[in-house]
């Protein structure tokens, strides 16, 4: 007996097959993209619980006189300090149109209250002389303005080390303060976050 083809020389069977095929990878790539786009805009822990991202806005120098070098180089290393808390789902820069699609997300705000440039030279020379002091008011705060955390924090050089050295202990220590604060999370009842409005930070 003789099986029938299509025009194709194709059995009926094999062009079922080939259906079928189709329709399953059609299938799984809705359900890839259905799986994916949540992700993109919500950030859970390995446990299931929602974790806020955050946007770092630009460093605002305040009434200090804090040369724009260095608050470049404040925003730069918190951008790659933050991340290595694990507190956050996503760090965005200041300006990223994708932290947009994200639902929950915190904006830190660092406001320079201090900077007493100190002198290399004399910390070469001495152990008491020539600090470089750094000090500022970190905010975190939420899209509609609601503040979620706020400190003040400093970094500073007393020993060996060029000036800019401050930058970077001031942006790790802001990291390390928000590693061990307790943040209400997003999804936390108005009541829980009452019970817990009090972060808690290192001295």
């Amino acid at each position: 007996m003789t099986t029938r083809k299509n025009q194709h020389g194709q059995t009926p069977k094999r062009v079922e097959s080939q259906a079928y095929h189709k329709r399953l990878c059609t299938l799984v790539l809705t359900f890839s993209v259905f799986l994916a786009w949540p992700l993109a805009s919500y950030a859970k822990t390995n446990d299931g619980t929602d974790v806020w991202s955050v946007q770092v806005d630009r460093v605002d120098s305040g009434r200090s006189n804090l040369e724009p070098s260095f608050s470049a180089a404040i925003y730069e290393s918190l951008l790659e300090e933050l991340p290595k808390t694990g507190q956050f789902g996503q760090v965005f820069r200041s300006g990223d149109r994708n932290a947009d699609a994200v639902a929950d997300l915190l904006i830190l705000k660092i406001t320079i209250s201090k900077y007493a440039p100190g002198s290399e030279t004399m910390r070469a020379v001495t152990t008491f002389k020539g600090t470089t002091w750094i000090s500022a008011r970190v905010q975190l705060t939420t899209r509609d303005g609601h503040v979620v955390l706020e400190q003040s924090i400093g970094g500073n050089v007393k020993f060996l080390g060029n000036n800019l050295r401050a930058t970077h202990n001031l942006a790790h220590n802001v990291a390390k303060t928000l590693k061990h604060s307790i943040l209400a999370g997003p999804g936390m009842s108005a009541l829980a976050q009452q019970a817990r409005k009090d972060p808690i930070l290192l001295p």
